[in-house]
């Protein structure tokens, strides 16, 4: 029946716009069907696995079927490809790297709208450059279908507790029925705006993010070379002014806290050559759009030196491991 609805929708849509999306809440009767899930990383697993938990039906797939193994122990389908997906499920969620890899996912030779069905819901929780966020939708609308883009910030540990935030970009009328599903994997969904909106809320986040871990590596560094303790100086700094997120919840020296990557040797969490990424398209919109950001190209800077010195695969936060052994330590 919900398929039928879906139908429906999308013929009455060719009609008439505004009926269109009073129809989207027609998917909530489709509420516990079938989930496309791909990309399961170190953040598309542990959503995939809320929503599992949560009672949805997971279709996943992943370029690594290595990644796969965890979900389908909990009762997800594995299939070989996105396409795959796109035909068993139409309500689908991406997580990927990278704006090529978007691309290919949505519109290569196995790609979701190779077999997209009419009316499905495309959510996109990558962090790329919001000209591809709106280039997918475009492409999707041309195969009847909405794409919405749903970038999240929080971290690993954010998506494995179901805690992350999503920033929503989108047809409004389309944000009831995404958040339905965002909801089980993030304690906060924001509707932004239209698409691409939700990627320029993430990129601005993730600038200040990188800004901030610099900012308290170096801070931290300096307040042990003037013989402080550096337990003592995070919970003066987290009583403080100085107090930010990356001090107070994901502070980058070793032993400081437990249950982050600086305490593994800077292992899991948001790897260095993802942020320098997410930097790179913060620069790239801050040169389209005249916006002076020195301190976002400066932290730009820092992050592809330490890509290039060995740090690519390591934690965001190992900055301050960077930092250390650039002045000699």
């Amino acid at each position: 029946m919900a398929a039928a609805l879906r139908g429906s929708r999308y013929l009455v849509g060719r009609c008439c716009r505004h009926v269109d999306f009073a129809l989207v809440s027609t998917r909530s009767m489709a509420s516990k069907t079938q989930v496309g899930f791909v990309g399961l990383g170190n953040m598309g697993n542990p959503m995939a696995k809320n929503l599992l938990k949560h009672g949805y039906p997971v279709i996943a797939t992943d370029v690594f079927p290595e990644s796969c193994k965890e979900v389908q122990e909990l009762g997800a389908q594995i299939v070989d490809n996105p396409a795959e997906v796109a035909d068993k499920a139409d309500r689908i969620i991406t997580m990927l790297p990278s704006s090529p890899n978007v691309v290919d996912v949505y519109t290569g030779p196995n790609g979701i709208l190779k077999k997209v069905k009419k009316g499905s819901l495309l959510i996109d929780s990558s962090t790329i450059d919001p000209a591809v966020s709106k280039e997918m939708a475009a492409a999707a609308e041309k195969m009847g279908a909405v794409f919405m883009d749903a970038p999240v910030s929080g971290g690993v540990g954010a998506a494995g507790s179901g805690k992350l935030t999503f920033m929503v970009g989108g047809a409004e009328e389309e944000f009831t029925a995404a958040k339905e599903l965002l909801s089980c994997m993030g304690a906060n969904v924001v509707y932004c705006g239209q698409v691409g909106t939700g990627q320029a809320a993430k990129i601005c986040n993730n600038m200040l993010l990188a800004i901030g871990m610099i900012g308290t590596s170096e801070t931290m560094n300096l307040g042990i070379r003037l013989g402080l303790d550096p337990k003592l100086l995070a919970k003066i700094l987290n009583m403080s002014s100085g107090r930010c997120w990356s001090s107070d919840t994901y502070n980058p020296v070793p032993g400081v806290m437990e249950g982050v990557p600086s305490g593994n040797n800077y292992q899991g969490g948001f790897g260095t050559q993802l942020m320098a990424k997410d930097l790179g398209l913060a620069q790239n919109t801050a040169t389209n759009t005249k916006t002076p950001v020195p301190l976002g190209s400066l932290a730009h800077q820092i992050y592809r030196m330490m890509c290039a010195r060995g740090y690519a695969a390591k934690d965001f936060s190992s900055v301050f491991q960077f930092l250390r052994e650039e002045e000699g330590q």
